[in-house]
Parts: C-alpha cells; sequence; structure tokens
C-alpha cells in the first residue's frame, strides 16, 4: 500500500480511480482488480446506501490499497467515513466548516476547488493540495494552466469528465498532481464482473503521464 507519510496525495499514481458502487459484493474484487493492474489506490464515492459498508469491506480485506472515500459534502460525513475505515477524504466543495472538519480527520484530504476564489480560500487555510471539480465543466486543462502563475503553490487533483485521451493534457500541468478517473471501473464492467478489463485499464493509466511513482 502506499504511503502518505512519505509522499503527497497527489503523487501516489497518476489517475486515482474514482468508484461509484451499487454492490456491495463488488467491493473487495474491484479493490483487487486495481491492484493488479498497478493502481493501489482507490476512492469510493458516497453516492450509495452501499458506499460506507464498501470502504470498510475494501480496509479490511485489500490492506496493499489506500481506500479513501470521495463525495464527502457535510462535517457528519467525515467522522464516519474515517470511522469505516478510509485512510483519505476527497470533498467535491469546500465550506469553512467542512474545511475545519476535514483538517481535524486525521487522514490526507482534497478539498474540492472550482473557481479562483475558492484555490485562494484553501490556501489562505493552509492547504495547497486541493480538488478541481468538475474540471471539465470548469474549463478544463486550460483553465488549471492560467491558474499556475497567479497560485503557484496551488497543486491539484481535476476530476469529472476527464477520460483516458484528455487525462496526459492535464498531468502535463505543472499545478497538476494526478487525475480521479471513473473511466476505470465501467459500470458495464462492474454488472458483469468483468475485473479483467478494470486490470487492464488500470494498467494502461499507471502508464500515464509522468506523474506518480507506482
Amino acid at each position: 500500500m502506499p504511503s502518505t507519510s512519505e509522499s503527497s496525495l497527489l503523487s501516489l499514481v497518476p489517475v486515482v480511480p474514482v468508484v461509484v458502487l451499487d454492490d456491495l459484493d463488488h467491493a473487495v474484487p474491484v479493490a483487487r482488480a486495481l491492484v493488479a493492474g498497478g493502481l493501489p489506490v482507490i476512492e469510493l464515492t458516497l453516492r450509495t446506501p452501499v458506499a460506507l459498508e464498501a470502504i470498510a469491506a475494501i480496509a479490511a480485506e485489500v490492506p496493499e490499497i489506500l481506500v479513501g472515500a470521495g463525495t464527502v459534502t457535510s462535517p457528519e460525513l467525515v467522522g464516519r467515513a474515517v470511522e469505516a475505515g478510509a485512510q483519505f477524504l476527497v470533498s467535491p466543495g469546500t465550506t469553512p466548516t467542512l474545511l475545519q472538519e476535514l483538517a481535524g480527520s486525521g487522514v490526507p484530504f482534497l478539498p474540492g476547488t472550482a473557481t479562483v476564489s475558492e484555490a485562494m480560500a484553501v490556501l489562505e487555510a493552509g492547504f495547497t493540495e486541493m480538488k478541481f471539480f468538475p474540471a471539465e465543466a470548469s474549463g478544463g486543462a486550460a483553465y488549471l494552466r492560467s491558474l499556475a502563475s497567479p497560485l503557484p503553490a496551488a497543486r491539484f487533483c481535476p476530476t469529472g469528465g476527464i477520460t483516458a485521451a484528455t487525462a496526459p493534457s492535464y498531468l502535463a500541468l505543472p499545478n497538476v498532481g494526478c487525475v480521479g478517473g471513473s473511466w476505470l471501473t465501467p459500470s458495464d464492467a462492474l454488472a458483469v464482473g468483468d475485473w479483467d478489463r478494470i486490470t487492464a485499464l488500470a494498467a494502461e493509466a499507471a502508464r500515464t503521464g509522468s506523474s506518480g511513482s507506482l
């Protein structure tokens, strides 16, 4: 399992798999498929009723993967996700109350930003690593490129609408450490348990760009 104590969350892998699970039985197999493909990191979104249980299952049965919780939208979800076993947290946006709770969680986190002012607020609070969401809808790689000069301390993990084809354009930017990708775990592959396909997609993503040490 990669360690966030030795490197930043943005430097572990070039592509962080962003996964939505509706079936708890898929949690452990999909985590193992991603590890087999060379991506020992998974962000499980808290968008389904089984998400917290899925995090707990992966944390217990797949110790070689770093499991995180995405779509953390309230202070209450911070505690519930960490209690379930989440080792990092990602929010789609940031409020002062949520940022305070994330900062006190004891695990790494990426607060969500979409505007210059939001990124400045996160920097002002003392945090340099953040999520950029929704990436494509908010201006994409061109927008992030324009932030590098006025906000040189900010580093981003753009997520939202990114594909295997567009990921390299983001990873080439100096202020991007990794991207979040949902294309690694297609719903049709999950539905039929095509773990080999997910492993192949993960292996391809692991070779994307020059970011990451894995």
